[in-house]
Order: structure tokens, then sequence, then C-alpha cells
């Protein structure tokens, strides 16, 4: 769970799930689109992989990025348990 969370608590990889969100693309797009450096970059998408968020699929001497269906579903299941159900009492 705080794997999900560490994903999502920062400016630049909500960025680069919103870019991600549209379609798969490789890292060198993903850094023409942000103001970071390449090792800041890679820093990000091992936080992302690690939380399930996104995954990554090797083409060649290109990794390709792309948002992970099963993770986002995760974390929903995650953040939707902490809503306190008034019909419950």
């Amino acid at each position: 769970m705080t794997k999900i969370f560490k994903g999502l608590c920062d400016e630049n990889r909500l960025l680069i799930l919103d870019i991600l969100k549209i379609q798969e693309k490789c890292a060198c797009h993903l850094l023409e689109e942000l103001d970071i450096t390449q090792s800041t970059l890679s820093h990000h998408l091992k936080i992302l992989c690690d939380s399930g968020l996104i995954q990554a699929r090797k083409d060649g001497k290109w990794t390709y990025y792309s948002i992970c269906p099963d993770g986002v579903l995760i974390g929903c299941k995650i953040l939707k348990s902490y809503i306190y159900k008034q019909e419950s009492r």
C-alpha cells in the first residue's frame, strides 16, 4: 500500500502518469515532455514501476512505459476502503 502512495506523492510522477494515460511512451519521449534530467526520470520511473502503477516493456534498446490497469485498480480499492459507510450504523 505504501508503495502505491509513494508513487502518487510527487508532482513529476503525477505528470508522468498524466502523459501515460493517453498512450504508451518510451523514456526518451517522456524526457522531451518533462523538465527533468534523465537520472531524475529514471528515479521516478523506478518508483512508479515498483508501485505497480506503471509497467515497462522492452523493445530492442528501448523501454516503453504504460499505465498498469491492475495497479491503478488496487490503488482505487485501497482508497475506497477508507470511505466511512454511514449505512453500517
